[in-house]
């Protein structure tokens, strides 16, 4: 395995998976319990703020104008176009965690993961799946926040996304959220080598 600090600062985290594969969750968890070791890289979207939502905080929100500028001139790791909407993570975004002796988390799709190997970033990749694509479909309908077609589209992708992420090397780790606690723990004990480095 690579070094776990560049240059700039520790290697970055990679969080990819489905929608409702208990990513966000996860991520939150690690970061209130390991306070000062992680920050997270703040993507950019063309979509608008959800309710609650913070500029800055939850996304960069620009304009499509604004954000295929950027792509063009090269000022982003990677980008992808979601249900008419671009996000995309910035090399700034993740060189300003870095410089803070931080582990920049990013939360991105498999698009996006074939886009970063691509580039000399060298993150650790971790892939969260549930238990099965029924269990998944049930948190998304628990949710309430979509119409019949959107979860259908996103049900599709979900798919795509657990057979990629299933297939051999393409994570340095797959860990199957079935159940919150043990999922949790599975993840603290792979990060631990890593978090150990940033506190020293």
């Amino acid at each position: 395995m690579a070094p776990a600090v560049s240059p700039l600062g520790p290697r970055p985290l990679v969080f990819c998976g489905p929608s409702g594969s208990g990513k966000s969750t996860l991520i939150k968890q690690i970061m209130s319990d390991f306070k000062g070791v992680f920050g997270f890289s703040v993507s950019h979207t063309t979509r608008s703020p959800r309710p609650g939502e913070v500029d800055g905080k939850d996304y960069h929100y620009v304009s499509r104008e604004i954000m295929e500028k950027g792509i063009s001139n090269g000022e982003f790791i990677e980008s992808a176009t979601f249900s008419d909407n671009m996000y995309g993570t910035s090399k700034k975004a993740v060189e300003d965690v870095q410089r803070s002796n931080k582990i920049c988390i990013l939360d991105i799709d498999t698009q996006g993961v074939k886009l970063i190997k691509q580039t000399s970033l060298n993150p650790i990749f971790i892939f969260m799946k549930p238990p099965s694509m029924e269990v998944l479909e049930q948190r998304l309908r628990g949710r309430n926040t979509e119409s019949e077609e959107s979860l259908q589209k996103r049900l599709l992708i979900a798919k795509a996304e657990m057979e990629y992420g299933s297939e051999p090397c393409n994570f340095d780790i797959i860990i199957e959220n079935d159940q919150l606690d043990k999922a949790y723990q599975e993840l603290k004990e792979f990060l631990m080598p890593f978090i150990e480095e940033v506190k020293n």
